[in-house]
């Protein structure tokens, strides 16, 4: 673009691209670690595949059922947008493929937790993962890793515990799941109930809330049992009875073993994590702002394992939450990688990424992440965005282009511009009302090498900084 008349500059029409797909600035040497390797005696992942289409072939069958029956234009599925059931359906489920309407549910909740079939509000439709059922073992094991992160939900939790004794639990059991992998074979339960009793309370003395020094005792008649004195025997027997119910491990005489995928699934997870804590930022400890700085200089390959690992030690609910705190953050490069982050997540950051396409500084980056997971290509999924999204997200990836890499790459962020001309790109950047316009066209201004551009773009940014036309 060296035309020297800003009225004729034309703009080669280009396929946006996310910010975490553009040239780094800064190179990063690739890493000389070689492939890991799973243990003695791990199956290979065909025969992995093959154990996860078993245990996953009746919520498949439901999937399959809900494709051919509860498709565009028929009966909906759910009533709202929750994704349960309704009695119609599963009633209808039940009396044509053989089963009870309890088995249908149980089947259906598993098939949405492994990503065999996705709901929008009342409509039901497959997966992706579904489609590739029979011929991507890929897709077959991270449907079935996506399962496995799901254990607390695909079985009921006790009625009679208290929801912040659970949530412990939760958060425990990946040691747990490390101690019983490592064991490589049975472990009694009661050997597994000491060490969760052990990284509970570290738990709550991490949070402060083990009282240290002397304390007074509480009159025998007015003590009441608190959630620090309920047992915690009952709460392990359900995690490994939802462990063992998506098929991590079983659980007889007084002993726990993890299945094959049970220990593959759990030696990944700690390989992801070894790989991020020796990584030189130390990324895996970090908040997830602090996080995306640190793999803000990764390629994209070796930014996205960092991701896998960060994510993989963390409750996939808190970190898709923290994910969008962190991109609601006033830096643009945050907030793309935040969303190259939950894009790593998959389906269950949906809800939470649907829920905030109504904000619009994530609005556009939502709308794209959605669009993806619900199999657009990625080269084509800006077209799901307005005009004045596709401006307003050209805008803020201009500002994290500005504030984080070079003066030629962001000269060539104009290419990326939905715009045919560079006065048409000026007016509808001014309209669309980006908190970062002034800024963004100053710095385009100085980094452009055409005289006549430079000083049409800075007329932009006076206008838009003064108000006037």
């Amino acid at each position: 673009m060296t035309s020297r008349n800003p009225r004729d500059s034309r703009l080669r029409l280009v396929r946006p691209r996310p910010l975490a797909a553009a040239p780094r600035a800064v190179t990063q040497r690739s890493s000389r670690r070689p492939a890991p390797r799973p243990p003695e005696g791990t199956p290979p992942p065909a025969e992995l595949a093959r154990m996860a289409r078993a245990g996953l072939a009746d919520a498949a069958r439901v999937a399959r059922w809900a494709d051919s029956m509860l498709g565009p234009g028929r009966d909906g599925a759910t009533p709202d947008d929750k994704g349960t059931l309704s009695e119609a359906t599963a009633e209808r489920a039940a009396e044509e493929l053989g089963l009870t309407p309890v088995q249908v549910r149980a089947d259906w909740d598993t098939a949405r937790l492994a990503g065999l079939v996705e709901v929008h509000g009342d409509i039901a439709r497959p997966g992706w993962r579904l489609r590739a059922w029979n011929r991507d073992d890929s897709a077959v094991l991270r449907g079935w890793v996506a399962l496995f992160d799901a254990w607390s939900l695909a079985h009921p939790e006790p009625a009679d515990r208290e929801a912040s004794a659970v949530a412990e639990v939760v958060s425990a059991m990946p040691q747990v799941l490390s101690f019983l992998q490592l064991s490589a074979g049975p472990v009694p339960v009661e050997q597994l109930l000491d060490l969760l009793e052990q990284r509970v309370t570290e738990l709550r003395t991490e949070r402060c809330e083990i009282p240290y020094g002397p304390q007074p005792e509480p009159a025998p008649e007015t003590a009441a049992p608190s959630d620090t004195d309920a047992p915690l025997a009952p709460l392990l027997d359900w995690a490994l009875h939802a462990l063992a119910a998506v098929g991590a491990l079983t659980c007889a005489d007084g002993q726990a073993t993890l299945t094959p995928l049970g220990s593959w699934a759990v030696w990944v997870k700690l390989e992801q994590i070894c790989v991020a804590a020796q990584s030189p930022a130390g990324n895996i400890e970090q908040p997830a702002a602090d996080m995306l700085r640190g793999c803000a200089q990764l390629r994209p390959n070796a930014a996205r394992a960092e991701y896998r690992a960060w994510l993989a030690a963390r409750p996939v609910g808190s970190a898709v939450t923290e994910l969008l705190a962190a991109a609601r953050g006033e830096d643009a490069l945050t907030r793309g990688l935040a969303f190259e982050a939950l894009r790593v997540v998959g389906a269950p950051a949906e809800p939470d990424v649907r829920s905030v396409a109504e904000e619009s500084w994530l609005r556009p980056y939502a709308l794209l992440w959605l669009a993806e997971h619900d199999g657009h290509d990625p080269e084509d999924a800006h077209e799901v965005l307005t005009r004045e999204e596709s401006t307003w997200l050209w805008v803020d990836t201009a500002a994290a282009v500005a504030d984080h890499g070079e003066a030629p790459l962001l000269v060539r962020h104009l290419e990326s511009a939905v715009q045919p001309t560079v006065p048409a790109l000026l007016d509808e950047v001014r309209a669309v009302g980006h908190p970062r316009t002034v800024q963004v066209l100053v710095a385009l201004a100085a980094a452009h090498p055409d005289p006549a551009l430079a000083k049409a773009v800075r007329r932009a940014a006076f206008q838009v900084h003064t108000g006037g036309s």
